[in-house]
């Protein structure tokens, strides 16, 4: 760490009269709105909410996030025995209604809209449904099918969670490094 010369004391505090500027060569501090560390803070809708930092729990997103839960088990549920009943079609449209799912959830802007929904889908599919009976059957059919819903409905789940956090920050798409 290096200390900058001018009007820094012995302790390397600014001046009593400023907030670090002033010296010839020294950068000043007046944007940085406190104290050092500390995040910007946005104004949205009258009350600040951290940049980047997650949104306020309030009981309607809770009951969004409850609608979001149950509307993945289900679709889990519906993906699972339709991935196997008509093939390339069933895959299909399985696929579709998890992306449809994890779109939709990435409308509320959250990176926890798509978490939750995901957790649920995933537990629902790999512990509940994959899960063999003692009378030997099996809810998802054999082959390649399966696998395609399963590690597809994952990559789904993740791309949304990615394009929402995306969002968040503020990245813009473009060309990395100038």
């Amino acid at each position: 760490m290096s200390t900058a010369k001018g009007g820094n004391g012995a302790d390397g505090t600014p001046p009593a009269g400023g907030k670090g500027g002033g010296a010839k060569g020294q950068r000043s501090r007046a944007g940085s709105g406190g104290a050092p560390g500390a995040r910007p803070q946005a104004r949205t809708g009258g009350s600040a909410v951290p940049v980047g930092g997650a949104a306020p729990l309030t009981a309607g997103r809770i009951g969004v996030y409850l609608l979001l839960l149950v509307a993945a088990v289900l679709v889990a549920c519906a993906g699972t025995l339709v991935q196997a009943a008509w093939f390339p079609g069933g895959l299909a449209l399985a696929l579709c209604g998890v992306g449809g799912l994890f779109y939709g959830a990435a409308a509320t802007g959250t990176p926890a809209g798509v978490l939750v929904p995901g957790a649920a889908w995933l537990v629902t599919v790999f512990l509940l449904l994959s899960d063999v009976r003692p009378e030997g059957d099996f809810l998802f059919g054999p082959g390649a099918g399966s696998y395609v819903f399963l590690l597809g409905g994952i990559l789904i789940a993740v791309i949304c969670a990615t394009a929402t956090q995306r969002r968040m920050m503020g990245v813009q798409a473009g060309r990395v490094g100038g």
